[in-house]
């Protein structure tokens, strides 16, 4: 198979990385019953934990979604412990949406040096599209590397969109500090 460097592509680099997605649940119904400028308030206000929050635990904000975010780290700590503080300063300022949370961890390509791809981004963007609002759901084998203080509850083996075998689940239970 012809290489991605043959192709134009740039280069593609694998590393091992912990992957969370973000998500304000229910923002569209909100922009639409409470107007845009209720919205961009709202967001506003999001970005700005998150922005203090990460820079604070040393995540990077890959990308902003929108209404949500990718967030990427070396280890799984310190987004475990940024989504808890995420949590904890959502709820103090009052944003009235739940956030959703999908968390995994292991190889990515880090590819032209900006972006991620591959099955752990994926399924933790699919993750968070199926979590509800106030749950973090991360794949189990997240379990080896919690922080202290973090409970789970399992939720078992569980099909995800896109992927051929069902995969193991955690509902990390990540309360507000």
């Amino acid at each position: 198979m012809p290489s991605a460097e043959n192709h134009g592509l740039g280069s593609a680099t694998r590393v091992q990385r912990t992957i969370a997605f973000i998500d304000l649940s229910g923002f569209t119904g909100y922009t639409d019953s409470e107007g845009d400028d209720d919205a961009v308030a709202i967001l506003a206000a999001f970005r700005l934990i998150v922005r203090d929050v990460c820079s604070r635990h040393g995540v990077r904000i890959a990308k902003w979604l929108g209404d949500g975010a990718m967030l990427i780290s070396v280890e799984s700590e310190p987004i475990l412990y940024a989504l808890r503080s995420i949590i904890t300063r959502t709820n103090a300022a009052e944003i009235p949406l739940g956030l959703r949370t999908g968390v995994s961890t292991g190889a990515v390509i880090l590819f032209e040096g900006d972006d991620y791809i591959g099955k752990s981004v994926n399924l933790a963007s699919r993750l968070c599209d199926d979590a509800k609002p106030g749950q973090v759901v991360a794949e189990i084998s997240i379990l080896a590397k919690l922080p202290p203080g973090t409970a789970s509850v399992p939720l078992g083996k569980r099909e995800v969109p896109g992927f051929h075998e069902a995969v193991a689940l955690v509902d990390l239970s990540i309360q507000p500090a």
